[in-house]
């Protein structure tokens, strides 16, 4: 049984828009389970470009991208959507929790959307994972009432609800203080050591990175060091 849950096989990318350039070349590498991964670069090195290739939502590029063994290049609309929410949990610089619900059913939507277990078991398990994160006390008040930091621990917490293969992060530090950085760093560690939880973490907080296993560096659409 294969270790590895992600690899990118030659990966280029294009923007046409009105003339060819391109953004990414040639990039391969591949992801083991419970590997803590940092890209870093500076703006416009092609980061979060490659980072949508990878959770499926841009599929406009040369190469392959397999997750869970699986190719995903000639995959209907439909079929990279379910992928997306049973294989792949989102964590990006700003929240995204909706002020209407409690952060117990923020954490439970994409459960719910998943349709795989009944609300209750969501619920459930939604709990759990707020109880991971320390914010559980939280679980029935609205996002609003939260701090940045407890914020993105709910963030991360929605993440988890379906047992991702892999949590793939767009600068999820990147509004935080230095206090609360660490803090999501630590949450981060944590459920790469002792869940065995893959991340994909695109970051410009090089001390972020430095303190992850992995570091990937791009620089013009390409990796530069490994």
């Amino acid at each position: 049984m294969s270790n590895i849950i992600l690899e990118a096989n030659n990966i280029t990318k294009f923007f046409h828009d009105p003339i060819s350039i391109q953004v990414l070349k040639d990039i391969s590498f591949s992801i083991n389970k419970g590997e803590f991964i940092s890209v870093i670069g500076k703006s416009g090195c092609g980061k979060s470009t490659l980072l949508y290739i990878l959770s499926t939502m841009d599929t406009d590029y040369e190469g392959d991208l397999i997750i869970d063994g699986i190719s995903m290049k000639s995959k209907k609309e439909s079929e990279l959507a379910k992928v997306r929410n049973e294989k792949i949990g989102f964590v990006f610089q700003f929240h995204y929790l909706l002020n209407e619900f409690s952060v117990l059913k923020n954490v439970m939507l994409p459960g719910l959307k998943l349709g795989k277990l009944s609300e209750k078991e969501v619920e459930h398990r939604a709990y759990e994972k707020l109880k991971i994160l320390g914010v559980e006390n939280e679980a029935l008040k609205k996002p609003n009432q939260l701090s940045g930091g407890q914020k993105q621990r709910v963030a991360i917490a929605r993440a988890l609800i379906n047992d991702p293969l892999i949590i793939m992060g767009d600068e999820p530090t990147g509004n935080l203080d230095k206090k609360n950085s660490e803090i999501v760093f630590h949450t981060f560690q944590e459920l790469a050591q002792t869940y065995n939880q893959s991340l994909l973490i695109v970051t410009h907080d090089n001390e972020f990175a430095a303190k992850t296993n992995r570091i990937i560096e791009m620089e013009d659409g390409k990796i530069i060091k490994m």
